[in-house]
């Protein structure tokens, strides 16, 4: 357990990559479970009937262009690390956010709480893309330009399907 948060913390801090997560079908469904179920809670806080729905196009849209870019790659046999990677830090990303999001004062200007917010996203994109990086063996650009296309497609798809 001691080994599984210090590769969360290097991931977070941007000094380490996927590769030293364990490769373990188990591992990946329990997180993308975990990460399933918050973002069913949150949704259900938020009063969003399509959070699960909106939640399963999302990781999968991910999950489909992960495992093209790592074919692609001829790296395949790094899909469950990357893929429990990004499930870790998505896990960690929605409690710092639902913890903002409890700050929250619609009637009030709250312009501290938005750059927090929004320094908080951008660093999500870029762990993300530092896992992109190390999975891939892309530069840091590519991997910010994967996060930033993933972002895109899936808010689009959502915005579509879920009017």
């Amino acid at each position: 357990m001691n080994a599984f948060l210090i590769n969360l913390l290097k991931l977070l801090r941007l000094r380490g990559g996927p590769q030293s997560i364990p490769s373990s079908g188990w591992l990946t469904v329990f997180l993308i479970a975990g990460y399933l179920l918050q973002n069913l809670i949150a949704g259900s806080q938020l009063g969003d009937d399509n959070a699960i729905a909106k939640s399963i196009l999302s990781i999968s849209l991910q999950m489909i262009v992960l495992a093209g870019l790592l074919f692609w790659r001829r790296c395949p046999e790094r899909f469950l690390q990357t893929l429990s990677a990004l499930a870790m830090v998505g896990i960690v990303f929605n409690f710092i956010t639902q913890a903002l999001l409890t700050q929250t004062d619609p009637l009030n200007n709250q312009p501290a709480l938005a750059m927090i917010w929004f320094a908080v996203f951008i660093w999500s994109l870029f762990v993300d893309a530092n896992i992109y990086r190390h999975a891939m063996s892309f530069t840091l650009s590519i991997g910010v330009l994967i996060s930033v296309l993933l972002l895109a497609t899936s808010f689009s798809l959502i915005e579509i399907l879920f009017l």
